[in-house]
Parts: structure tokens; C-alpha cells; sequence
């Protein structure tokens, strides 16, 4: 279920914070978030986040196509490295 449209998108106050003050810096350095339920903001467009997957920060490069979606949907958390029997196969 989305969030309601008057409510406005979801962003946690720090991230809004970090994301100005690099603005306003003029530096592109990598901001460093925890926050993978904020929502991309047009503000945020240009800027580097490194979102946290729960290992190590994940570098996104935030472009227009991605406003309105949330920092964790391109920070996978969970690595598939396949299934066990589709190696045996492929040893043959």
C-alpha cells in the first residue's frame, strides 16, 4: 500500500540536512545514509549517496528517472550466489 498523497513523501530530517549541506559546499563527495525508507527527492538529483545494505554503503549516483522511489530499492541487501545443484551441473 503507498502512503497517502496529502501526507507528502516520507524523508527522515537528516538525510534532508546532509543533502543541502553538500549543495551547498559545491564538493561531490558520497553522502553516507542509513535510511533506505526515504524517498528521492528532486533536491537530490546530481548528488552521491552511500546507502547502507547492512554490510557496507552502496554507492547511487541519484538521476531524474529515480524520483519518487526509495534509496533501498538500489541497495540490495542479500547476495544470490545460485543454488547448490546448478554447480554440480555445470562441473561436468
Amino acid at each position: 500500500m503507498t502512503r497517502s498523497v496529502w501526507k507528502g513523501p516520507f524523508v527522515d530530517a537528516y538525510v534532508l540536512k546532509k543533502a543541502e549541506k553538500s549543495r551547498e559546499s559545491g564538493r561531490n563527495e558520497v553522502i553516507k545514509i542509513w535510511s533506505r525508507r526515504s524517498t528521492i527527492l528532486p533536491q537530490f538529483v546530481g548528488l552521491t549517496f552511500g546507502v547502507y545494505n547492512g554490510h557496507k554503503h552502496i554507492p547511487i549516483a541519484v538521476t531524474e528517472d529515480m524520483i519518487g522511489q526509495k534509496f533501498g530499492e538500489y541497495s540490495p541487501t542479500r547476495t544470490y550466489h545460485g543454488h547448490a545443484a546448478d554447480k554440480k551441473a555445470k562441473r561436468k
